[in-house]
């Protein structure tokens, strides 16, 4: 059984905006699947780590109260005796990597624990079958979609059989289908008696699993509700609450049909990273321009490999040809900006306000601020990047891009750990960058940003192109067979 009692929680010396939590008092039963709902920088992140023993013993800051795990005071025993019995799956995967290939960092935690090697081999075989993991074994963990490295330390988790799991966001970069392999790992942890908590935005694959769903604001329970009670909302009272969608089936499509556009052309994308196969083999194909163009496709795909080589940081792959004019990777280093899927590899500077200073030509303070306005970041502007939410450095990333002013944005899962309420604002920012004649390809698995501001689609797999078309009616009836084909959950 997990016992929170009274516990109050501030990082540091960081206002009351840091995600801290303010006398929370939680009792999860055992074999409980528990789900922490609420907007981004509510605090959801802090409850896992008082679980995990992350606070206080890595984490500093001001701590009242206590928390309890199967009847083990946290604060005053080690980590390392906490994580035999709590396995943590981070927002950010990478962050908890040790090895190179996945093989060995799936296997890591039972090593470091000493156990015999013939029962490690046992275990990962039955994790590999698990999570059908058998095209991901002895790869190079850094050449994995970010999906991909997430399904790996889901499974280095696993494989060590705690008794708790606490889960930040686990499906933020995965696709449908991944999700669909997720759910049925929970479900499975939960037939074995396992307690789960999961951080989560994304809620509807989570619909006839969960056991309760407790809302945070402001760094407080505000309602501990039952899976028949959470149910009994309406899309509309969750949206009010700032919740993603529950029921997928029930989203709508765009108000507005799109118009034809203009289109550039590529040729000779074909791209492997070193000692790998060929991840990307696209001859000659056009996209569109001067639009919004959704990305899509399963993980491994070739999607991110693609943006990162059309973006000019792969050096000798390809050329756009795009008004006239042939833009080889050097170009288009200085015509094209991409927010990162880990956006902590491109938070530099040591405020919020200086991020989005540093993107622009020429520094200009009051426009800075109108970006941090339309993305509800004014009030973290001198805050360090670092300290935010993983949703809230999303957006700062975003204010980045639209700063710079290129003429080409490429977006990396720009929702991934967002709130349903910034999900909007992005879409609404994006629309106005669109407007302003920018050319937008975004990466997402996100159907409810598709189907808000996207106007064209993109369908990658195996490092090819196979369709595309615009979010006409055709277009929509594709695009919600291809996320909602398998997913509804009775």
């Amino acid at each position: 059984m997990i016992r929170i009692d009274h516990v109050t929680f501030s990082y540091g010396e960081e206002n009351e905006n840091a995600g801290g939590v303010y006398d929370i008092n939680l009792t999860v039963e055992d074999g409980q699947c528990v789900v922490l709902c609420g907007e981004s920088g509510c605090g959801k992140t802090t409850i896992t780590r008082l679980i995990n023993g992350l606070i206080p013993h890595y984490y500093e800051g001001k701590m009242n109260g206590e928390v309890w795990v199967n009847g083990a005071k946290v604060s005053e025993q080690p980590l390392y005796d906490t994580a035999k019995t709590v396995g943590s799956v981070f927002q950010n995967p990478r962050s908890q990597f040790f090895n190179v290939d996945t093989t060995s960092e799936i296997t890591f935690g039972c090593e470091n624990l000493g156990q015999p090697e013939q029962s490690i081999r046992e275990r990962l075989d039955k994790t590999i079958r698990d999570f059908r993991l058998e095209k991901l074994m002895g790869r190079n963990i850094f050449h994995l979609s970010g999906g991909e490295k997430q399904k790996i330390a889901c499974a280095g988790v696993s494989i060590m059989e705690p008794d708790v799991l606490v889960m930040d966001e686990p499906s933020s970069n995965l696709d449908a289908s991944s999700i669909l392999d997720l759910r049925a790992i929970l479900a499975f942890w939960k037939s074995q008696g396992k307690t789960i908590i999961v951080s989560e935005h994304r809620l509807y694959y989570l619909r006839g699993l969960a056991d309760r769903f407790i809302y945070i604001t402001g760094g407080k329970v505000e309602k501990d509700y039952s899976a028949a009670e959470f149910e009994s909302l309406t899309e509309q009272q969750r949206a009010k609450l700032g919740l993603r969608t529950f029921i997928l089936e029930d989203l709508l499509p765009p108000k507005a049909l799109p118009q034809a556009g203009q289109q550039m052309e590529l040729r000779n994308f074909c791209f492997a990273y070193k000692n790998e196969p060929e991840t990307l083999h696209i001859r000659e194909s056009k996209i569109p321009a001067n639009r919004i163009v959704g990305i899509i496709g399963n993980n491994g795909a070739g999607k991110s490999t693609f943006s990162r080589c059309f973006c000019g940081l792969e050096k000798r792959c390809g050329e756009v040809i795009w008004n006239g004019r042939t833009y080889r990777p050097k170009d288009r280093l200085n015509t094209c900006y991409m927010v990162m899927q880990e956006v902590n590899h491109q938070l530099f500077t040591e405020t919020v306000l200086d991020e989005v200073l540093i993107s622009m030509e020429e520094e200009n303070q009051e426009w800075a601020e109108e970006i941090l306005a339309e993305l509800d970041l004014i009030g973290f502007k001198d805050r360090h990047p670092m300290s935010l939410s993983g949703g809230q450095k999303q957006r700062v990333a975003i204010a980045s891009a639209i700063a710079s002013k290129r003429s080409i944005l490429f977006f990396d899962e720009p929702t991934s750990g967002l709130d349903y309420k910034h999900m909007k604002e992005v879409a609404n920012v994006l629309k106005q960058v669109r407007d302003a004649g920018i050319t937008l390809y975004v990466i997402t698995h996100d159907l409810e940003l598709l189907l808000d501001c996207c106007t064209d689609i993109v369908h990658f797999e195996d490092g090819s192109i196979i369709d595309k078309f615009q979010m006409d009616e055709a277009g929509l009836e594709k695009i919600r067979n291809y996320f909602i084909k398998g997913v509804s959950v009775k």
